[in-house]
């Protein structure tokens, strides 16, 4: 427990994850497409928590939940372009560009390529589902989506995003699932899964029972290792607390299998 207690953590901000040649033709990636990663200095072979804030994609701002601190690990909040300045895909292409510069960067941390967990709030977790359960934005930097380590969306959105619905002129309460949604993409060879949501009763629309869906194909697509937590008693906005514990309990258990002890 010494040494633990002991671990210094650094912080550096605003760091830019698209190349300059893209973030210096648009000003809007410039201020928006910008990441903050929080780590264990001199630490080796960590596990990094890739963290997207919620805010409907149209609110909210890059963050470090207190939560993930000075447990072991890096956590790298997010920070990317907002509807109605954008529209669908260009937040999903935010998503998957800061996740390949981890894949990139991380290791120069100190940090395991092998590793590297996404999840997020909300629409976070939205549009961490979509990057990793749809191949195609990861593999526009040579990244295969398999690679992460695990997927733990909190209330993520499984159907279309209702604000991607609303880009379209379809109201909240009109389901689809199309090529924007992450139930489109169920697959058998996904990375661990695990999803959590809020109360049902006191939960955004039917958030719990899209991810139950969600839960039920991925399993008659093949996949073994997708589960769901309904946290009784909270509502979406405040589900983060008690769900913060069980993604640092699913990031411990994939890094003790992925890297077991000497």
């Amino acid at each position: 427990m010494g040494a633990k207690a002991q671990q210094q953590y650094a912080t550096e901000k605003n760091i830019p994850y698209y190349a300059d040649s893209i973030s210096q033709k648009d000003s809007y990636v410039a201020s928006q497409c910008l990441l903050d990663i929080y780590y264990p200095r001199g630490a080796k072979n960590f596990a990094t928590i890739v963290w997207f804030h919620g805010g409907g994609i149209t609110g909210g701002s890059k963050e470090i939940p207190a939560a993930l601190t000075d447990k072991g690990y890096a956590v790298i909040g997010v920070g990317y372009r907002l509807s109605p300045k954008v529209k669908a895909p260009a937040y999903i292409e935010d998503a998957a560009a800061a996740i390949a510069w981890v894949f990139k960067h991380i290791a120069g941390y100190g940090g395991s390529t092998n590793l590297i967990f996404v999840s997020g709030h909300s629409a976070g977790g939205y549009l961490g589902m979509m990057a990793v359960l749809n191949k195609k934005y990861l593999a526009n930097y040579q990244l295969d989506a398999n690679s992460v380590a695990g997927l733990i969306p909190f209330s993520g959105q499984a159907i279309t995003h209702f604000t991607i619905r609303q880009e379209r002129g379809i109201k909240e309460t009109q389901p689809v699932i199309d090529e924007y949604a992450p139930l489109f993409y169920v697959r058998a060879d996904a990375p661990p899964m695990l999803l959590i949501t809020g109360d049902r009763e006191l939960e955004l629309y039917g958030r719990y029972e899209e991810n139950a869906y969600l839960l039920r194909m991925m399993k008659l697509a093949g996949h073994k290792r997708t589960r769901l937590y309904e946290l009784d008693g909270f509502d979406h906005g405040g589900m983060p607390t008690p769900a913060f514990p069980l993604l640092l309990k699913e990031v411990a258990a994939i890094s003790k299998e992925k890297m077991p002890a000497n």
